[in-house]
């Protein structure tokens, strides 16, 4: 009796289902790695690494995410403009004011695969900074971390 790779395709993969995570005192670092493993799909038993097989994730209360040490005043997000002399740093504590979704997003982001399949896993995440969201209709499932 042969045993064979099961592959999914895109025909093949379950439906897509919504998540919701509190990030409120969650550490930024182990917040993007769940979220980055719900949305590559590797929590499901048919994950395969050429389908996108992940659901989607709702985080709220971005604002309040949580990072140990002095990390919020002494890492430095990096930009250039491309100009001459460009180049911008911001802290993660003021990005976090300012911008908490980039913050996430962008952790997040670093964590998955740096090809078509990556920005289109990415266009599934939903980071809002306060606590309601737009997604009441797809009834998402909390998450734990």
């Amino acid at each position: 009796m042969r045993r064979q790779t099961y592959f999914a395709t895109p025909q093949t993969v379950p439906a897509k289902t919504w998540r919701i995570v509190d990030a409120t005192d969650v550490s930024l670092g182990r917040l993007a790695v769940d979220v980055a493993t719900v949305l590559t799909g590797k929590h499901r038993p048919e994950y395969t690494p050429h389908v996108d097989c992940g659901d989607f994730v709702i985080v709220v209360n971005g604002s309040k995410v949580g990072m140990t040490g002095a990390k919020a005043e002494q890492n430095m997000k990096q930009r250039y403009t491309r100009f001459p002399g460009g180049l911008k740093e911001e802290t993660y504590g003021s990005l976090r004011e300012r911008r908490p979704e980039k913050l996430i997003e962008d952790a997040v982001r670093r964590m998955l695969p740096k090809n078509r399949i990556g920005r289109h896993m990415l266009a599934k995440l939903k980071v809002y900074p306060g606590a309601d969201h737009p997604h009441q209709s797809q009834q998402p499932v909390a998450m734990t971390i």
